[in-house]
């Protein structure tokens, strides 16, 4: 399992570092034991993690209310909280970026 994902009980925490502002949203690796994610939104008024909620939705085929920011609502670095049922999704999908660093 990479460094930025961990389980607890019920739950799977996943530690990203979000680059608001980005001309688009996307994945940019593996970064300090962090996923690296652009948002194509602004810091401002929660439009960036609302924006973050709604890439993570889609991308893992997930509902958007599964996906909880835990730490770092105010901060690029967060750890969000998905309920474990999705965490071989994360896994499978980390698995892919293995040996991915962000640039």
């Amino acid at each position: 399992m990479t460094g930025c994902l961990r389980e607890s009980g019920e739950s799977v925490f996943l530690d990203i570092k979000v680059v608001p502002g980005s001309s688009k949203s996307c994945v940019a690796g593996i970064q300090e034991n962090r996923l690296r994610i652009k948002i194509a939104a602004a810091p401002e008024d929660g439009k960036a993690n609302g924006e973050l909620r709604n890439f993570l939705a889609k991308m893992l085929g997930i509902p958007k209310k599964d996906i909880t920011i835990r730490s770092g609502e105010k901060s690029r670095l967060k750890t969000l909280e998905l309920p474990g049922e999705h965490g071989e999704k994360l896994r499978t999908f980390l698995a892919g970026l293995s040996g991915t660093t962000a640039v």
